[in-house]
């Protein structure tokens, strides 16, 4: 891809300067008034050197490199050089490297294979995959594709909540209230059911909550009973979670969840005894982190069981040790900052410098449109939204809105799930992940607002317009080699600019681990690609402007796409 500072650095070099090539390409700034140009270098800071005016200085560098063959214009304006690309060498040079790259354009090799896991989803087994696990699983999954897109060696982790004392509860129901029959038709929500049922029955029996203890003491001990009754939740809830993954197109490399650590935390409880940090408080074992505003971090209750701090520093130490990774990224909600700086302190405490590389990705919550808030949605009474619920509603009222449009000679079915279950992601992954927001049908499912089908229609149009120009007996093989002074237009300028930016904004959103910095300039895109569609006539006559067009739809298109995939989100050919 050609660096147009890069250009700018070495048509400005000269050793009376003082500066380097990177200095020079450091001080170039990109104007907030495209009038001044698309890039300025400012001289001030070179009076003293060449003690001379800044204003000077800039009329002297913009005629030594006035005929620069990248930049249509080279000026000065007071201390400033500003740079005019040339559109059409601009257009060219674009469209050859997004046809040369094709499905790789937006990616780099800036992460150099190092090793980044990304632990994310990590429902609890036994309990309802409902729509406050969307935001984890879907920030998580493009947060991955994002990593796996700038050249790292990435590694999925669903850390499954598959541990604790909830299991000692819901063995406890079943025990008293289940069936195996019942369980067989409806996993979930039989289980949902029992756990909700020993909450309502250990309000009037405190006793239950004592039993519940003492059978999550004998799960951990691998009391067989215990152990099978545990194994058979873990496996159903899998086979559901699984499905509704599916839907989502989402994969892991590993669904090694808290249980995985069970026989390995002894080692690090023995370790904090060892370096003093482990003291006695009311019968349980804790890390005082009262001196760092921290309270107590709880490595060992009462009754001897193990909590989340044990686990997550078993589960850190076993990650680092197996994969040695350069960063180790959790996806987890805003709810547990507490958690993770108590974790991170003690594992510093314990002498583990490589914390630091621990990374926790927090997101704000999600609200449902009639108020009821999911934050306060409560597995113990019942009250869940389904997020596979959610998913088919939104297949639902896409395909009703496609019939309402009358789409005609596509698999209705097939660009619904595409549309519906894309228009749920890209609601998910356009809002900055720390802020709450309310989930909106209305809003999720509009073709004409900042949405999901928005941009995918944007993708269909980009499609329809070549395979119309394809039937109309344009060779489209000539859109590699075409005339690009047609492309001179502010609106082709417009849209190849933003075009231009990907590659660098998939960089930004991954080292800022925000999705949404990527999903915003896709709304870019497909809003300057639009313009330009309506602009200008694309399937002209003249032979020599309609392929540089068309070379400018069909690299629209690939971005399009590519951008999509990289937040998890298909991309149709027709809707």
């Amino acid at each position: 891809m050609t660096d147009y500072k890069e250009l700018i650095a070495e048509a400005i070099y000269d050793e009376s300067l003082g500066l380097s090539k990177d200095e020079i390409k450091g001080w170039i700034e990109i104007p907030g008034d495209e009038s001044m140009g698309d890039y300025a270098f400012p001289c001030f800071r070179l009076a003293k050197v060449l003690r001379k005016a800044p204003p000077l200085i800039a009329a002297d560098i913009a005629g030594r490199v006035s005929d620069a063959e990248a930049f249509a214009k080279v000026e000065n304006v007071n201390a400033y050089v500003n740079f005019f690309i040339d559109r059409a060498f601009f257009a060219k040079e674009l469209i050859k490297d997004i046809n040369e790259a094709g499905e790789s354009y937006g990616r780099s090799n800036v992460g150099q294979g190092r090793k980044v896991i990304v632990e994310y989803s990590s429902p609890n087994i036994a309990k309802p995959f409902h729509i406050g696990h969307i935001r984890s699983t879907v920030i998580g999954n493009a947060i991955y594709k994002l990593y796996d897109a700038t050249g790292y060696d990435t590694f999925r982790i669903n850390h499954l909540g598959d541990y604790g004392t909830q299991f000692g509860k819901m063995i406890v129901a079943y025990r008293k209230w289940g069936s195996e029959e019942e369980l067989a038709k409806e996993p979930i929500k039989s289980l949902l059911g029992y756990y909700t049922k020993f909450h309502e029955e250990a309000e009037k029996h405190p006793e239950l909550n004592d039993e519940a203890r003492e059978t999550f003491v004998k799960l951990e001990a691998g009391e067989p009973e215990e152990l099978a009754l545990w194994e058979k939740f873990r496996k159903l809830s899998l086979e559901e979670f699984n499905r509704v993954y599916g839907m989502l197109g989402i994969e892991f490399d590993s669904y090694n969840g808290e249980s995985f650590y069970s026989d390995k935390m002894e080692r690090f409880v023995d370790e904090l005894k060892e370096k003093g940090l482990l003291v006695e408080s009311q019968g349980a074992q804790i890390v005082d982190l009262e001196e760092y505003g921290l309270g107590a971090a709880m490595i060992k209750k009462s009754d001897g069981s193990t909590l989340y701090v044990t686990r997550d520093i078993a589960a850190a130490v076993y990650r680092k040790e197996t994969y040695d990774f350069y960063k180790c990224i959790y996806v987890v909600a805003s709810q547990q900052n507490l958690h993770f700086k108590q974790w991170k302190k003690v594992l510093e405490l314990m002498g583990y410098e490589w914390q630091k590389d621990c990374i926790h990705v927090p997101f704000g919550l999600v609200s449902l449109s009639d108020g009821d808030d999911i934050k306060m949605m409560s597995t113990r009474e019942g009250r869940v939204v389904f997020l596979e619920d959610v998913l088919n509603t939104a297949v639902e009222k896409t395909k009703e809105i496609m019939l309402e449009k009358e789409a005609t000679g596509i698999d209705v079915d097939e660009v619904a799930k595409e549309v519906g279950i894309g228009a749920v992601i890209f609601q998910e992954l356009s809002n900055n992940r720390i802020k709450d927001y309310v989930f909106s049908w209305d809003k999720v499912l509009n073709f004409d607002g900042e949405t999901g089908p928005y941009v995918q229609y944007t993708h269909a149009r980009a499609s329809s317009v070549l395979r119309k120009a394809a039937a109309e007996g344009a060779d489209l093989s000539k859109t590699e080699n075409f005339d690009s002074k047609y492309l001179e237009s502010d609106s082709a300028y417009t849209l190849a600019k933003l075009i231009y930016r990907v590659p660098t904004v998939v960089i930004e959103a991954t080292d800022k681990y925000e999705p949404s910095i990527l999903t915003r300039h896709l709304v870019d895109i497909a809003q300057a690609f639009n313009k330009f569609y309506h602009d200008e006539h694309i399937l002209v006559d003249n032979e020599d402007e309609k392929y540089a067009k068309l070379a400018l739809v069909k690299a629209s298109k690939t971005v399009i796409a590519n951008c999509l995939g990289l937040l998890g989100i298909k991309a149709p050919e027709r809707m």
